[in-house]
């Protein structure tokens, strides 16, 4: 199978678990339709493109050296989505009591690209992830840089194909469902969101 092939499947292999990520991007689709709504999954991609390209580079050395900062990373990343999660239902609330959602401002496509870039960045999982890949292909076969590039290039891509498919299913809520239909979900959205958080909290307090 060709490097680029195999990249595309370990995009897809990281980017298809439902997570508080893909339940963000659906969400920004519900509620802003597809502009936003690729802007944010066009932000998860770049990240999984550049942690598989770290990967690439020098994946065993970075794992090795991001494994102290683990423990922070997660408290952070639970902390963000709980974060996220209630602004999100305090955000549903002020759009029900004003009956209308607020207008979107060109602005907001780059603010939406940098959130999303910057919480996937938070999971340092990807790049051990990609790590593992690559090093496995290099116990069996001796990889160029080519074929490095070409495995990024395929995990990228299918990360994006990926996301952008989940703002599409958003965007079609959005024009299909009724207004209130519409809220509902994004509640149901960022209360799981919510409990992602709680749960990684919770996962690094068990004994």
């Amino acid at each position: 199978m060709s490097a680029f092939w195999e990249g595309t499947l370990a995009g897809y292999g990281i980017a298809i678990p439902v997570g508080a990520i893909a339940i963000l991007i659906v969400d920004m689709g519900l509620r802003r339709g597809f502009g936003l709504g690729f802007m944010a999954g066009a932000g998860a991609a770049t990240a999984d493109l550049v942690y598989a390209s770290l990967a690439a580079l020098a994946g065993g050395v970075l794992a090795v050296a991001l494994a102290p900062f683990a423990l922070a990373l997660r408290v952070t990343s639970a902390l963000v989505l709980l974060f996220l999660g209630g602004y999100g239902l305090w955000r549903v609330r002020r759009s029900a009591g004003a009956g209308a959602t607020q207008p979107v401002s060109i602005q907001s496509h780059g603010r939406t690209f940098s959130q999303f870039l910057g919480l996937t960045l938070l999971n340092p999982l990807t790049i051990a992830y990609f790590s593992a890949l690559i090093l496995a292909r290099d116990a069996s076969a001796t990889t160029t840089t080519w074929q490095r590039v070409a495995f990024v290039v395929g995990a990228g891509l299918a990360s994006l194909s990926w996301q952008t498919l989940l703002a599409g299913l958003g965007a079609l809520g959005h024009q299909r469902m009724s207004p209130r239909f519409q809220l509902l979900a994004s509640v149901v959205g960022n209360l799981v969101v919510i409990g992602l958080g709680a749960r990684i909290l919770l996962n690094l307090l068990a004994p």
